[in-house]
């Protein structure tokens, strides 16, 4: 054993163990060195289901996983804190961590601790210092977010550059979601409202701005049904027998006073100010899978607090439009960050971007985009852009692919229609209900 993994097994039996136990995970609940698929983590954990097969002795369906560091690395950041996170997500990720839902790095110096939503790992806590004063804090707070897992995450669609589909991605990913047989929510935060255009709504007694205005009103209240009878299904979804299938979710639209909150004397009127959209959608998030968010392109009001509000921010691009690509980079190294200090929990983090509207006669126009996507990576310095541009690229496997979403008229033609595309066409809905996998859903 070298001296660094001597270290780390002072850490893992000195600090780690007993913080799980601290935790509410008695010994039997406990293993060591659990075999991910992908590597050992240093130690999984899960209630006994059953006093006559511990998880100590029947290691399986772990709910937990932690990964011990040595004193010596730095947990704070740079480059032993991204490793430590990709390590962490990898194996919760893992064949052997399908029932996984959290994960916690420490080094006894720093701890953070991430939740695992479907195919997505994010942040649950800022990564915090340990010291005498705050440990117990610490323990408890950690300890309510184990207890007490969100069913939702909620997502923001979002660039800051108008044309890339954030709209259309909103109401064709709501619909594969649900589709799918996921409870889904969509906000329209947008005060301009083409998604609640599309989808024919218009606001009821009780609107969005009068729940950002009085937080006495229950959100409950704003909330609208859109339900679809989708003919010939089993032609279209290859897991439905029935020749008719019944598809629902959720919908919160946008009302004409929202145009008003564009200046500081409106907004002052709306407590929390951009916080206020996290605070309005909290009590929904055990009651939906997915929570989706569309907001407009100008980093103001609605679109700070899409992104204050959001788990994760899914960034659509254009292949054609440079722009769309540098503006993605704007969001990446300035706006999420600018969000997380001011949140102070770690969160939201941006997932990789994709290319929305691509032409089946657009390679060269894919060559020159990659072009210009290793020019920002390489004139970035503060952040590693490779992996939310290229996050399938590692060392001898340069592989460049990003996914993509192909121009269909029936997308955009759909809108007429007042119906998601993904009803109208199986090809449409297999696009989406693709992104959905690459992103979310681990299938």
């Amino acid at each position: 054993m070298s001296p660094t993994e001597r270290v780390e097994r002072v850490v893992v039996q000195h600090f780690a163990s007993p913080l799980l136990q601290a935790l509410g995970f008695d010994e039997s609940e406990i293993r060591e060195e659990f075999e991910t698929g992908c590597g050992q983590v240093d130690l999984a954990a899960r209630k006994n289901g059953d006093p006559e097969d511990t998880f100590f002795r029947s290691p399986k369906n772990p709910y937990l996983l932690l990964e011990a560091k040595s004193r010596a690395v730095n947990l704070r950041e740079g480059s032993y804190y991204r490793d430590a996170v990709c390590q962490i997500e990898s194996y919760l990720l893992a064949k052997n961590c399908k029932s996984a839902k959290w994960g916690i790095i420490t080094n006894a110096n720093n701890i953070q601790l991430w939740r695992k939503h479907g195919k997505v790992v994010h942040p649950a806590t800022a990564n915090f210092s340990i010291n005498p004063d705050n440990i117990e804090t610490i323990v408890r707070d950690l300890r309510n977010k184990l207890e007490n897992y969100e069913r939702a995450l909620t997502i923001c669609v979002y660039n800051n550059k108008g044309g890339v589909g954030k709209t259309t991605t909103v109401i064709n990913l709501a619909a594969a979601l649900a589709a799918k047989g996921k409870r889904v929510l969509a906000v329209d935060f947008d005060s301009q409202g083409d998604l609640t255009r599309s989808f024919g709504l218009s606001p009821g007694e009780i609107t969005l701005t009068q729940c950002l205005k009085d937080p006495k009103i229950d959100v409950h209240s704003i909330i609208q049904s859109r339900s679809y009878s989708i003919k010939n299904a089993k032609n279209k979804f290859p897991y439905i027998f029935d020749s008719t299938l019944d598809i629902s979710f959720d919908i919160i639209p946008r009302d004409p006073e929202l145009e008003t909150l564009t200046d500081s004397q409106s907004l002052a009127y709306i407590q929390k100010g951009t916080r206020r959209l996290r605070d309005l959608i909290a009590p929904l998030r055990n009651e939906y899978d997915y929570i989706l968010i569309d907001c407009p392109t100008q980093w103001l009001y609605f679109s700070q607090s899409g992104v204050f509000a959001a788990d994760v921010i899914l960034i659509p691009t254009r292949p054609d439009d440079p722009s769309s690509l540098n503006n993605a980079v704007r969001v990446i190294t300035k706006f999420i960050p600018e969000t997380a200090r001011s949140r102070q929990d770690g969160g939201p983090i941006a997932l990789p971007t994709f290319f929305n509207g691509v032409s089946s006669r657009s390679e060269y126009t894919i060559r020159l985009a990659h072009e210009e996507i290793r020019k920002l990576i390489d004139q970035e310095k503060s952040v590693d852009l490779l992996p939310y541009f290229w996050p399938h690229f590692k060392k001898g496997n340069e592989n460049k692919s990003i996914f993509r979403i192909p121009d269909y008229a029936v997308i955009s033609s759909a809108k007429f229609d007042r119906i998601p595309a993904v009803f109208n066409d199986r090809r449409v809905l297999e696009y989406y209900q693709s992104l959905a996998r690459e992103y979310f859903i681990d299938e």
